[in-house]
C-alpha cells in the first residue's frame, strides 16, 4: 500500500472567498470549485494542495493559546524572501497581523476567516 500526502484542508463558512485569498497570496492554480469545496495547487506541482471545505460553524482559534478557548489545531508556515513586503501584501489581500509575535523573523497573521498562518524567512 502506498500513502501520499495530498492536501491540507481548511474549514470555512465561505470556501470560494477563502480560496481566492490563498490563490492570490500563493499564486497557486484553482483546480476544482464547487459551492462547498475549492481546491488549489502550486502551478508546478500536482501535490500537495490546499483545499477549503464548507463549515458553517467554524470558530477561529485564539492566539496565543489560553485555556477554555478554541485551540489552534494546525497552521500554515509560508516561506518568504522579504518579510515586510510579504506581510504588507498579505494585509492588502485581507489578512491581519497578530499582536503577539514569537520572534523577529516570523510574522503570525490571520487569513480573512481567522485561520492562523506564519510568514517566515529562510533559516527561521
Amino acid at each position: 500500500m502506498t500513502v501520499t500526502f495530498a492536501a491540507v484542508v481548511l474549514g470555512t463558512p465561505d470556501p470560494p472567498a477563502l480560496a481566492d485569498f490563498y490563490r492570490a497570496l500563493l499564486g497557486w492554480t484553482e483546480v476544482d470549485r464547487e459551492p462547498h469545496w475549492v481546491r488549489l495547487r502550486a502551478p508546478e506541482a500536482e501535490r500537495p494542495g490546499l483545499s477549503f471545505q464548507y463549515e458553517p460553524d467554524h470558530v477561529p482559534p485564539v492566539w496565543p493559546q489560553k485555556a477554555d478557548a478554541q485551540q489552534m489545531q494546525a497552521h500554515l508556515d509560508l516561506l518568504v524572501d522579504d518579510l515586510d513586503a510579504e506581510t504588507a501584501r498579505a494585509v492588502a489581500l485581507g489578512a491581519t497581523v497578530e499582536e503577539e509575535q514569537p520572534q523577529e523573523d516570523v510574522r503570525v497573521l490571520r487569513d480573512p476567516h481567522g485561520h492562523l498562518f506564519c510568514l517566515f524567512l529562510p533559516g527561521a
